[in-house]
């Protein structure tokens, strides 16, 4: 029996998961979370196998969350279920640690397949999102993504949310003068200026939607 845990900020979306475990005799749900500091806790008790996880649900999210996941409960799995379709996105939850991503308008057997995979120690990407990372890597030979730290990154996708830089302390757990620290280094290595480029390579890298 598979132990998964499903980790979304949206209801309706954790219901429609849970129905389509229920739908198979091998998977079993064992906990929920709405929140990315909630799930580091209830991580402990649930015992999971298999960890379903947003990218962007409130608290600690992103790649961020799923480095601070590996360190906690290195031997979790975890497969990314996102609305986020852009190769970058899964190329950076991947390299943070993930071993499967997929999509949320996945059919359901797409996730049950992914699920059983990576439980079995292997990895899963949609097929599309694989043809985009190739892509992006030979049109982008130099990514940002390689320069920028998951806490770096994490900062950005709190900027172009259009948090302000206290806003952004309280979320993430650091003082303001800290916050402004990473904005500058961010500016610094992608050679930009402006909080409109911020925003634009945010999008560009999947961070946020357009």
């Amino acid at each position: 029996m598979i132990r998964v845990f499903v980790a979304d900020d949206h209801a309706l979306i954790r219901s429609g998961i849970r129905q389509i475990l229920a739908t198979v005799a091998d998977m079993e749900l064992v906990g929920e979370a709405a929140h990315g500091d909630e799930l580091l806790e209830a991580l402990a008790q649930a015992q999971a196998e298999v960890l379903l996880l947003d990218l962007s649900m409130p608290g600690i999210s992103g790649p961020l969350l799923i480095q601070t996941l590996i360190a906690r409960y290195p031997g979790i799995r975890i497969l990314v279920v996102s609305m986020h379709k852009e190769g970058p996105m899964a190329s950076l939850s991947l390299k943070a640690g993930a071993i499967g991503y997929v999509t949320k308008d996945s059919e359901p057997e797409i996730l049950l397949v992914a699920i059983r995979k990576v439980c079995a120690g292997g990895r899963y990407v949609d097929p599309a999102l694989a043809e985009k990372i190739v892509f992006e890597r030979e049109a982008f030979p130099v990514e940002p993504l390689e320069v920028m730290s998951p806490r770096e990154l994490e900062v950005l996708r709190l900027i172009a949310k259009g948090f302000s830089l206290a806003e952004i302390s309280g979320r993430i757990g650091v003082s303001p003068k800290t916050v402004s620290t990473y904005k500058m280094r961010l500016m610094q290595k992608l050679r930009i200026e402006s909080n409109t480029d911020l925003l634009r390579h945010a999008i560009r890298i999947g961070l946020v939607q357009n």
